[in-house]
């Protein structure tokens, strides 16, 4: 019950968010796409959190903790792979200008092969089935996690070097590590909020989180800051164009999450650590700055479709 609500919650605030990434850059970005990109993303994130968060428990509770994140991994990356499979015709129908009941398999197929769009997309679709198909076999191979992981990065960065700054070296790169970064940062949060219910284990794995949250801000601020460099032509452009107002947006949410997983640092991880903060205190935690994080990825996937 505590999965399903996290889930639904995340899903209406995916939605409320879309709708004003919507509304922020009106008329330049089209509300369908940036909503279907925003579902695929945040799965993706999910995913990847949930393929390494058997990493930040202890090597003696690790396996343990893996168990109780497969069956959500293996839900979570089929329906990534169902999200990034029906983006292709739609995507194919987008590019040739024509209704989506008037693509075929053929088009769709061409687009997927002959265009780096559609290419991008296919490499999506196939890392989300590896993910899946690595987190059913889990428990006979022991190679499992690190090549569901792979896959998992794999696909949240491929599509990011096709998109905006792909015909920058510096843009494409650094959009590439600024997704990366993100997506393990909000993606194990994510991860621990679906699979770890006891004060215990909050105990152990929220001082590694921490730890590994740090690296991750510190990578993505900079690479964020080096691809808004190459992205926008001017300074006015951050107000003038839809672009930029999501830029802004996301540059002020992305800050204050880092206020608020400080304040989390100096309160919330030393009472946890200590066995001072239930797990119910913790979740709640968890879920708040789970929710700006949602809005965050949500803000990033307008970005990526808007004109």
């Amino acid at each position: 019950m505590t999965r399903w609500r996290t889930l639904v919650g995340g899903g209406l605030v995916v939605a409320i968010s879309a709708v004003l990434a919507w509304a922020l850059a009106f008329p330049q970005n089209p509300l369908t796409d940036s909503a279907i990109r925003a579902v695929a993303d945040c799965v993706a994130v999910v995913t990847f959190g949930l393929a390494v968060v058997p990493w930040l428990d202890v090597e003696r509770h690790r396996g343990e903790l893996a168990a109780r994140a497969t069956p959500p991994l293996i839900g979570v990356a089929a329906l990534w792979a169902v999200v990034e499979f029906v983006r292709l015709p739609l995507s194919a129908a987008d590019a040739a200008g024509v209704p989506v009941p008037r693509i075929g398999a053929q088009t769709t197929y061409e687009f997927a092969t002959a265009t780096a769009a559609g290419r991008a997309g296919l490499v999506c679709a196939i890392a989300a089935v590896v993910v899946c198909v690595a987190a059913a076999v889990g428990s006979r191979v022991s190679a499992a996690g690190v090549v569901a992981a792979g896959a998992a990065a794999v696909g949240i960065t491929g599509r990011t070097l096709v998109g905006h700054l792909s015909e920058d070296p510096l843009g494409g790169v650094a959009v590439a590590v600024h997704a990366l970064a993100a997506a393990l940062w909000c993606g194990a949060l994510a991860a621990l909020v679906l699979t770890v219910h006891h004060r215990g284990r909050w105990a152990r794995v929220l001082p590694r989180f921490s730890r590994m949250s740090l690296v991750c801000v510190v990578v993505l601020v900079v690479a964020g800051v080096a691809g808004a460099f190459v992205a926008v032509d001017s300074v006015a452009d951050l107000w003038v164009t839809g672009y930029g107002r999501l830029l802004l947006a996301k540059t002020a949410l992305t800050f204050a999450l880092v206020a608020l997983a400080w304040r989390n640092r100096t309160w919330w991880l030393p009472a946890a650590r200590t066995h001072r903060a239930t797990a119910e205190v913790s979740l709640t935690r968890s879920r708040i700055e789970l929710a700006g994080m949602a809005v965050t990825v949500t803000l990033a996937a307008a970005l990526a479709v808007t004109g």
